[in-house]
């Protein structure tokens, strides 16, 4: 099979053809159909994300059809469609996982970290780790559901019953997350790169009443604030837009360190939190409401062999909304 390879941190993905992987059990062999290209594979392109396995093949937002399956693999039919997220393995007999935190289990597993992911023709994925896609979606279109929209939802929901909404960061996962937010009744209000007046007129066209610069306050001040943005300077200016009791959510796996900040901008309990990683509720909870809310994703495709470029795009803010490699 035709992939895409990292052999070391900060060096270009090498195209390779590999043996097609084996299913084990509980494993199925899934035909690649489309994997979108997500920023914490820039992470760990980037050596940003330590230890990765190496040689690796990256990619966690991947859609694809069982070829084939390992011993005991009963949840899927050969021939059909599935999708793979960023979580692909948790023991479930830690202390996280016995209280339904499997997120945070100590010895968990990723795709296209620990696992070889959907860079490449085949994959091969725990059974239980995969979840059944909506056919109202196509392959490109549902990718960015696999992390972008999972990440997202779960970011939304640290934010409870938030009624003004600040998204801080308007890339794969904002794009996605402001539906959600609309389709609730919440209010929105998008920062971006400073000058960035295209990515402004993408989030007001996805519900943002107001949208600007993060080097700008808001108008009316927040009552949570989601930052996809990996730049931890984002974290002292979402707080100091957040009324009071508000709530901040950092929705990276990675970011620049935050800088020193005063105390008064956290005080009048604003609240600071992180999310780390997913759920499989999370993500039956939120593909069933994607297809109730009528969420659509906006994607630019690329073929396999130009991994290199998406990842490229993607680093340099060139993208509206996600970038999906179709093998």
């Amino acid at each position: 099979m035709r992939a895409q390879v990292l052999t070391a941190a900060r060096r270009p993905l090498v195209a390779v053809d590999l043996p097609p992987p084996r299913p084990g059990p509980q494993q199925l062999l899934i035909a690649v159909r489309a994997c979108a290209v997500c920023r914490t594979d820039l992470h760990v392109v980037d050596g940003e994300l330590p230890d990765p396995k190496l040689p690796l093949v990256p990619g966690h937002e991947i859609i694809g059809t069982v070829v084939e399956k390992g011993e005991s693999a009963d949840r899927f039919a050969i021939g059909d469609r599935v999708g793979v997220p960023w979580l692909g393995w948790t023991c479930g007999v830690c202390e996280y996982c016995r209280s339904g935190r499997e997120n945070l289990c100590d010895r968990a597993r990723f795709t296209g970290y620990q696992i070889d992911g959907g860079y490449a023709e085949l994959t091969v994925a725990d059974q239980r780790y995969c979840f059944a896609i909506d056919p109202r979606y196509g392959d490109a279109e549902a990718a960015p559901l696999m992390c972008a929209g999972l990440i997202g939802y779960r970011t939304l929901r640290m934010a409870a019953d938030a009624q003004l909404i600040g998204i801080y960061g308007f890339g794969a996962a904002a794009h996605i997350v402001a539906q959600v937010a609309r389709h609730q009744g919440r209010r929105l209000f998008a920062f971006t790169r400073p000058g960035d007046l295209k990515a402004q007129d993408f989030a007001r066209s996805l519900g943002a009443e107001w949208a600007g610069g993060s080097d700008r306050p808001p108008p009316e001040r927040l009552d949570a604030a989601l930052i996809f943005a990996p730049v931890g300077a984002l974290v002292p200016a979402a707080l100091a837009a957040t009324k009071k009791g508000g709530i901040v959510v950092s929705g990276g796996i990675h970011m620049s360190n935050i800088p020193s900040f005063p105390y008064r901008i956290l005080w009048e309990e604003r609240q600071l939190r992180s999310v780390a990683n997913l759920t499989r509720s999370d993500a039956e909870e939120f593909l069933a409401l994607a297809s109730v809310a009528g969420i659509k994703t906006e994607i630019e495709t690329y073929p396999l062999d130009s991994a290199n470029k998406a990842l490229a795009d993607l680093r340099r803010g060139a993208l509206q909304g996600a970038a999906v490699l179709v093998p």
